[in-house]
């Protein structure tokens, strides 16, 4: 199964007040293996970014005038996550988000392009009612190292969150099984069919038989 960790940062929290995206990331797996392949980008919103959003992020204004604009990355971005799962934690957030932006260029919701979508924040609360389930949080509690996470950066949040859905999955693991072993590895042993013995059965193993066959169309 192809899943795809997902994570945005915005200029603000509503989408709603005009607010925009400026970070996309996405992270494959492959049968519960973290892959090298992964989407990521900055993008312009023409817009000023709040000053508390910019604090959680550290991605300024200036940074951004020369990244491209969501338009222009949107073909790219869907094709990476064409098909796949989409695991995002607090998904009504950066579904709400990306809804926006597709909105705004007369294209259909995440919700209709090929992919399903997964909430790992709805898990971790059904795994750990009661108790604080913020990405800082979880990862304390699956033991995920997150020392490097100054600042609330999409690409490091969905490579962490990856490392988070290992741990709140774990046990799976025996679900996922590789098919694809070469007959050495498997260690198949050669039959030879010549050496196969034959035994035929004897005149009191065929009477039974035949009563035995009898009494079924009997029955039915």
């Amino acid at each position: 199964m192809r899943q795809i960790f997902l994570d945005t940062e915005t200029t603000g929290l509503d989408p709603n007040q005009g607010h925009r995206i400026i970070e996309i990331a996405a992270v494959e797996m492959n049968n519960r293996q973290l892959t090298k392949n992964h989407y990521h980008t900055y993008l312009n919103p023409n817009r000023d970014i709040d000053q508390a959003a910019q604090e959680v992020h550290g991605i300024t204004s200036e940074f951004l005038q020369d990244k491209p604009l969501f338009k222009e990355i949107v073909s790219e971005f869907l094709n990476f996550i064409k098909g796949s799962e989409l695991i995002i934690h607090n998904a009504p957030f950066d579904v709400g988000f990306l809804n926006m932006e597709l909105g705004k260029i007369n294209l259909e919701k995440l919700e209709g392009q090929s992919v399903s979508i997964f909430d790992t924040l709805k898990l971790a609360k059904e795994i750990r009612p009661g108790q604080r389930n913020n990405l800082d949080a979880l990862c304390k509690a699956y033991d995920v190292d997150n020392t490097s996470r100054a600042f609330h950066g999409a690409l490091l949040d969905a490579q962490l969150l990856g490392d988070v859905y290992l741990g709140m999955t774990r046990g799976q693991e025996a679900f996922s099984i590789d098919f694809v072993q070469s007959s050495e590895s498997l260690n198949l042993v050669d039959i030879n069919q010549d050496s196969l013995v034959v035994i035929n059965p004897n005149n009191n193993e065929l009477t039974a038989h035949d009563k035995f066959i009898a009494n079924l169309k009997i029955n039915n």
